[in-house]
């Protein structure tokens, strides 16, 4: 049987070095936003739009209709739009049914009270492995793919998958799983499902850092690319090994610069915390819990 092939337009951040799709029904004007950003200044602490105003605009011009705007995980690197584009555009807010772990373990970090659901209500809908959705034309199927984290998922649309942080491109290798919740056990077994797509699947990522002999931003690569030439699992290279060499190089990683604002605001589905007393915002920093 034949793949679709979605249309794909990807805008890179490259202050956070983020990749967002825009995944669009060839036969149709329906689209879906694939991992959104929200412009934030750490140092100021002031969040601005001009990365979700850059794909309304394109939406909008075009005449898509949103159906849905995704998250692969929840991102310890930026901060998700979703609210935002949803406001301004319409489409379902959806993320990975074991949202419920992320909420769990990072709900006593950040101590988000007994206010704070932790059963991803705050989500449209939440996706378990296997389940199938709809953009217009196209069929969604949904993998369950954490190692990373326990909520990343895999959005599977004819020949393309979306699938988060799990790999990067094949010079830079695989997500790090020391996170809370993170297993280098599971990603291998996950990244294993994924390359047991077709060879010819594309591979959408959801972030890249250059290399050494490599200047240019990339997001985009294959199953096959992947599976000869990734330097951390491709080759055939065997659980024990990733797992050993996972470990190791997580242990000398430090923390993304945003993972404290960005876990706490998108295990919430991107919505800010509600106002303080005195009607502004605040957000907290644990200190020496990461």
């Amino acid at each position: 049987m034949k793949l679709s092939v979605p249309e794909v337009h990807t805008y890179f951040d490259e202050p956070t070095n983020a990749a967002c799709h825009i995944v669009k029904d060839p036969a149709s004007n329906a689209v879906a936003i694939i991992d959104s950003i929200l412009d934030f200044d750490a140092a100021a602490g002031r969040t601005h739009t001009t990365h979700a105003d850059m794909l309304i605009e394109k939406i909008t011009r075009n005449g898509w209709q949103v159906a849905w705007i995704l998250e692969t995980h929840v991102h310890a690197d930026h901060l998700s739009a979703a609210p935002y584009l949803a406001d301004k555009l319409g489409g379902k807010v959806a993320i990975g049914a074991n949202i419920a772990a992320v909420q769990k373990v990072f709900g006593k970090i950040f101590n988000a009270g007994t206010e704070f659901e932790m059963d991803g209500s705050q989500f449209d809908r939440l996706f378990a492995d296997g389940d199938v959705f709809a953009i217009g034309n196209l069929d969604v199927a949904v993998m369950h793919t954490p190692g990373h984290t326990p909520a990343c998922v895999t959005y599977v649309i004819g020949d393309a998958a979306f699938i988060g942080d799990t790999l990067f491109m094949p010079d830079f290798g695989t997500a790090r799983a020391d996170f809370p919740g993170g297993s280098a056990t599971e990603l291998y077994t996950s990244i294993q499902r994924i390359l047991a797509l077709p060879d010819e699947t594309r591979l959408f990522l959801c972030h890249d850092y250059k290399t050494k002999t490599r200047d240019t931003f990339c997001w985009q690569t294959t199953v096959a690319e992947q599976k000869a030439e990734n330097v951390h699992v491709g080759g055939g290279k065997s659980e024990v090994e990733f797992v050993d060499f996972r470990i190791t190089r997580d242990a000398q990683l430090a923390m993304p610069k945003l993972i404290i604002p960005s876990i706490q605001v998108n295990m919430n589905a991107g919505k800010m915390p509600e106002p303080d007393t005195d009607g502004q915002v605040y957000l907290k920093v644990p200190i020496n819990k990461l």
